[in-house]
């Protein structure tokens, strides 16, 4: 999910600063500088041992994995007969019957891209913009069966997530307004059927999430509440919880019908997430550098979600809520929620440097936890350097699996419960991110996309539970 400013440009620009170690940390344990040659041997021995170069020259996997191209940007086609949209980045799957199921697919597709989503009728917000999202059909196997428009007219598709009544929110990263091109505002979620095509005729942004650069969401299945991330700067993103509505139920097309009903723009309660460790409010999540700290959480009321004339996150002062550089992959496992900033420099107004953390946040005790730190990455151009995690899925198998939008190299990455972290995929083509992992139902493919040119992947291989010191037990 690249935005306006990236990552990458601040490494080129210089602004990464002094040397860090490419990888640290565990709930149980973080290796400091003097030992972090050491622990990136040990880390790399974890998982499913190193990856094995591809000769066709696109996805290096560990030994026994296989991929299959299951889509590709410009090359397969649409059922309406366009070719498939550039840009595949947040990716969700759905159970199907009758050995098929779908994935659906986002674009993030701000406009100069060279394959847009069709403007379709009746499935277009905005025709002045390109971006939205496609559903593919796949058989047990992955193999693509189809692909067609659900979405199209929005704006810059970045991640979502999957809702417990199965269907995909679809998250817009911009803040644009209606203007030139753009007939609509945008900035909003939108929900995706991945099986009822007429569901998806008329689509309609659910303001009540707010307006803002939306990255991603994980939705508590018990609660219905959605919990959202938000990729932003000067002043930096914030984390957000919508709280329904006593009525709601969470049923498919009940997040639609609210939005249309009587109030619906201001429907349930939008809240922006702020930390505390004892008295002390935490300003910045970059505050956190050893795995295992743990901030208790209170909820501050955003006072206009739809930012009519003010961004939703420039309506707190720093010392009302929490802040963090690059907001961005989330996901609903474990009891609670996921979710990841990506880097921090002081150069931006972060507290400290660091090239990644995958917090969790538990509903129960209001708390959130830092579960693994990835520091300032010396020489992405190493293989066994990992950076700039983005979205983020829990694996069947133990852990997380994060795909990597650093500097140099991209990878797959695993990270087990103990906090090892391991190569799961390397990008052999270019240095464009992974985006959009996400699990089949029964565990056995591994759906993850390259971003640019645009590639949609099936991974299969022995997969087998990690122990908990991390090994591939087979």
């Amino acid at each position: 999910m690249t935005s306006p400013i990236s990552r990458r440009d601040l490494l080129r620009s210089g602004a990464a600063g002094g040397l860090g170690i490419a990888i640290v940390g565990s709930i149980e344990a973080i290796a400091g500088p003097a030992v972090a040659q050491t622990a990136q041997a040990g880390l790399g021995a974890a998982g499913y041992g190193p990856v094995v170069a591809d000769p066709a020259g696109l996805l290096a996997l560990p030994r026994g994995f296989s991929y299959k191209i299951v889509a590709q940007a410009g090359k397969t086609l649409l059922e309406s007969g366009e070719p498939t949209p550039s840009d595949a980045d947040g990716t969700g799957f759905f159970q199907g019957h009758g050995g098929l199921s779908v994935l659906v697919n986002n674009h993030e597709i701000g406009g100069g891209e060279p394959y847009s989503v069709p403007a379709l009728p009746g499935l277009t917000y905005d025709p002045g913009a390109h971006g939205g999202t496609t559903n593919i059909e796949v058989d047990r196997r992955g193999n693509r069966v189809r692909e067609y428009v659900s979405v199209a007219g929005t704006h810059n598709n970045c991640a979502g997530g999957i809702t417990p009544w199965d269907t995909w929110l679809t998250c817009e990263e911009t803040e644009q307004r209606a203007g030139g091109a753009f007939q609509k505002d945008h900035g909003y979620v939108f929900e995706v059927d991945p099986f009822d095509r007429d569901a998806n005729l008329n689509p309609v942004p659910l303001k009540f999430l707010g307006r803002f650069s939306h990255e991603a969401v994980a939705v508590d299945p018990h609660t219905s509440t959605i919990y959202e991330t938000e990729d932003a700067n000067g002043p930096h993103g914030l984390y957000f919880r919508w709280t329904p509505p006593r009525h709601f139920r969470g049923r498919k097309g009940e997040l639609k019908a609210l939005a249309l009903g009587q109030n619906g723009a201001t429907a349930g309660t939008l809240e922006a997430m702020s930390c505390f460790k004892g008295t002390k409010h935490i300003a910045d999540l970059s505050e956190a550098t050893q795995p295992g700290t743990r901030y208790r959480v209170q909820w501050v009321a955003v006072p206009d979600r739809d930012a009519a004339t003010v961004s939703v996150r420039k309506q707190f002062t720093d010392d009302q809520v929490t802040r963090a550089r690059k907001l961005e992959g989330a996901w609903w496992g474990d009891g609670g929620a996921y979710f990841v900033s990506s880097y921090a420099r002081t150069s931006d107004g972060s507290v400290n440097e660091h090239d990644g953390q995958v917090w969790f946040y538990d509903p129960k005790s209001e708390t959130i936890t830092l579960k693994t730190i990835f520091g300032v990455n010396p020489d992405p151009t190493q293989d066994t350097n990992y950076d700039g995690p983005d979205n983020i899925t829990v694996s069947p198998y133990g852990g997380v699996i994060l795909a990597e939008d650093g500097e140099g190299l991209s990878h797959l990455v695993g990270v087990t419960k103990r906090g090892q972290v391991y190569p799961l995929a390397r990008n052999e083509l270019n240095d464009s991110e992974f985006t959009g992992p996400t699990f089949s139902a029964d565990g056995r493919i591994l759906f993850a996309n390259i971003q640019t040119p645009g590639y949609v992947f099936a991974i299969t291989g022995p997969w087998g539970r990690l122990d908990n010191d991390g090994h591939h037990d087979h």
